[in-house]
């Protein structure tokens, strides 16, 4: 009996006692940011883990995909100190699925097995643990760079940029938001670009204190998606920290830091029109309602051609296999006639980015990209390209 006894002490040797009470409510709400940074299939079992550390009077909650890590603290009614990992999706999905309102104990008992007990009422549940000194860490290296963006500021940053990240893995330098200072002495600003070769969003802000000097660097578009619910939901400044190779961003009680794509991401102001001088100003509701419905004929090329004359904007679409259709909308544009044909799901994401009453587009002829600009926002431009109809 001595013997069995120290062999299952040695099997559980790795792991901590835990016992805490937490509110349902608030951990549901940070597993639910944290778990989607965890790959629903790893090769590596601990990567499907979520780390949860009882000290000081919270929870620290750790998820990581190896490129991304982001840590939340959380309070609760800590009895015994420690740390765990469990299977994030799982540990999610029970405490979604637990009654409003209610608290949720944890506890282990290392001396009696490696298995976590969650319990809130009736209900009762153990999940299988790996040790937490097996979780890998991201390490962040010196940061160099140092500055604070207001909640809105950084929030307009991702946000208006995000739509037009690529996804093609070929040219994975444009999977990502390019941070930078704009070129150039005088008026310099902090910006983000993003293009994916059809369609270009460059948004600027102020050059915060400590941003001055910073390398251009490319935020993945994992993280893009990430960083944007802590934004959304942490405090009302997000403080970044950045080097060539890394970046960290804080807000309230949550903390990510990311590894940056190693590429030179492409010189956009070739791309930026300077000429076009054939301005149309349009309703921004209007237009993406009429663009939403006449796309529904153009299903499968997804052209949807702008023909501009006088005071007014026709949009049409037509299809072999659908038919055809044809939207009329009243458009501020007196230069001459003109046709142009566009990605309508580009036009469409475009637009539900632009905050104002009105969408000015402004043009060149039927073969060259189109600015467009939101009066309510001077800081976002965006491109889009044409394509044939």
């Amino acid at each position: 009996m001595p013997a069995k006894s120290s062999a299952a002490s040695d099997n559980f040797v790795n792991f901590d006692s835990i016992q805490l009470t937490i509110d349902r409510a608030a951990f549901l709400r940070s597993l639910g940011r944290l778990q989607s940074i965890v790959e629903k299939r790893n090769t590596i079992p601990i990567l499907s883990n979520i780390k949860i550390e009882a000290a000081g009077g919270n929870l620290n909650l750790t998820a990581t995909d190896m490129d991304i890590a982001a840590t939340e603290k959380v309070a609760a009614k800590i009895t015994k100190e420690g740390a765990v990992t469990v299977p994030a999706h799982t540990l999610y999905d029970i405490v979604r699925k637990l009654p409003e309102g209610s608290e949720i104990e944890l506890s282990l008992d290392a001396a009696k097995g490696n298995q976590l007990k969650v319990k809130s009422g009736n209900s009762k549940f153990q999940l299988s643990c790996l040790p937490a000194a097996d979780f890998p860490t991201i390490s962040e290296g010196q940061l160099t760079h140092n500055f604070s963006l207001s909640k809105s500021e950084f929030i307009s940053l991702i946000k208006k940029t995000r739509f037009s990240i690529s996804t093609e893995e070929t040219r994975y330098y444009l999977n990502g938001v390019y941070l930078h200072i704009s070129p150039g002495a005088e008026n310099q600003s902090l910006r983000a670009v993003s293009t994916d070769g059809h369609r270009l969003a460059r948004i600027e802000v102020p050059v915060p204190a400590g941003a001055a000097g910073m390398p251009g660097v490319i935020i993945p578009r994992k993280t893009v998606v990430e960083v944007k619910k802590i934004a959304e939901e942490g405090g009302e400044t997000i403080q970044v920290s950045l080097s060539k190779t890394k970046i960290k961003f804080d807000s309230g009680n949550i903390t990510l830091v990311s590894k940056l794509i190693d590429g030179t991401f492409p010189d956009y102001e070739r791309v930026i029109p300077k000429e076009n001088n054939k301005i149309m100003e349009v309703d921004s509701r209007l237009l993406t309602q009429a663009v939403d419905r006449v796309s529904t004929i153009a299903t499968e090329t997804r052209a949807i051609k702008f023909a501009m004359s006088g005071g007014k904007l026709t949009l049409s679409a037509s299809s072999q296999d659908n038919g055809d259709a044809t939207e009329e909308i009243p458009a501020n544009y007196s230069s001459d006639a003109m046709d142009i044909g566009f990605n309508y799901r580009y036009v469409l994401e475009m637009m539900g980015e632009l905050e104002g009453e009105t969408a000015q587009f402004v043009f060149s002829d039927s073969t060259s990209p189109a600015l467009v600009r939101d009066p309510a926002d001077v800081t976002a431009l965006y491109v889009i390209m044409p394509m044939r109809v």
